[in-house]
């Protein structure tokens, strides 16, 4: 692990800054883009950079969630069924985690990054809307959305398929630092027949919850390093805050190329790693 000094906290908090604005738009936790900076750019072991990455998430997590309050974007029944799976999850991964070597993680970060970038780009044109008028359902939920000037209807299709991705997703975000985020919104998305911005918005009510569990078993198992979490959660926390309200301005296509551009890189990016 890199010795703290004044100029890694600087560069640590510059860096939340940067993961936070881009986990706030996509309702990631800024965790798939914290993480590999952490442990490619800085040498942090990718234990640590995943345990960093879980109390930033929290952050950008309470963050996100009070900024969207109000909005009705937070489908908050969905998202607390969803969460009994993915905290199951998360604490199965944070206890995991020590089973895998390094090398491994990577690879499992990558592949994860890869498919998820495709899923993404293969509903690059699809938009889970429905009219104003149609019933949501129990799980459903209905918004007003800026870019069409309008009252958004969505219905929650596939709810078993939701709960196993869930736990899924719990699991490998905890073992890789994530938040939950990476997986949840392309599968609220993909598969649940939520509109990217509320799978956005309730993804990232969610992963805070869901990073809670592994960053305690990281912070037990002495995987936390305090001094450089602190710079991370306070410019993530910062990022987040200014990303939220860039979100609200963008465009529901541009936000899944972004998404899935920025996916991409970081696979390739720890394939090559792992590799060394």
């Amino acid at each position: 692990m890199p010795p703290i000094t004044a100029l890694l906290v600087f560069i640590i908090f510059a860096a939340g800054v940067v993961a936070g604005g881009l986990g706030g738009v996509l309702g990631l936790g800024g965790g798939v883009f914290l993480v590999p900076f952490l442990h490619l750019a800085l040498g942090f072991p990718l234990r640590s950079a995943a345990a960093i990455s879980l109390a930033t998430v929290i952050a950008t997590s309470s963050t996100a969630t009070a900024g969207r309050a109000g909005k009705h974007l937070i489908n908050l029944r969905f998202g607390m069924v969803l969460e009994v799976a993915t905290v199951a999850g998360g604490l199965a991964g944070g206890l995991t985690a020590q089973l895998f070597a390094e090398s491994t993680l990577e690879r499992l970060f990558g592949v994860m990054a890869i498919v998820v970038a495709v899923v993404v780009l293969s509903r690059l044109n699809r938009r889970n809307v429905l009219h104003a008028s149609v019933d949501p359902g129990r799980l459903g939920g209905a918004f007003y959305e800026a870019e069409s000037g309008g009252m958004v209807t969505y219905r929650i299709k596939r709810l078993p398929a939701a709960l196993a991705a869930s736990f899924l997703a719990g699991n490998v975000s905890s073992l890789l630092g994530l938040g939950g985020g990476i997986i949840k919104v392309p599968v609220l998305n993909a598969w649940c027949g939520m509109p990217m911005r509320a799978a956005a918005a309730t993804s990232a009510f969610m992963i805070g919850v869901t990073a809670t569990g592994g960053a305690i078993i990281y912070f037990g198992r002495g995987d936390l390093p305090a001094l450089a979490a602190a710079p991370a959660v306070l410019g993530v926390r910062l990022g987040s805050a200014v990303g939220l309200r860039w979100s609200q301005r963008a465009s529901a296509r541009w936000l899944k190329m972004l998404m899935a551009g920025i996916l991409v890189v970081v696979g390739v990016v720890m394939f090559i790693r792992s590799a060394r």
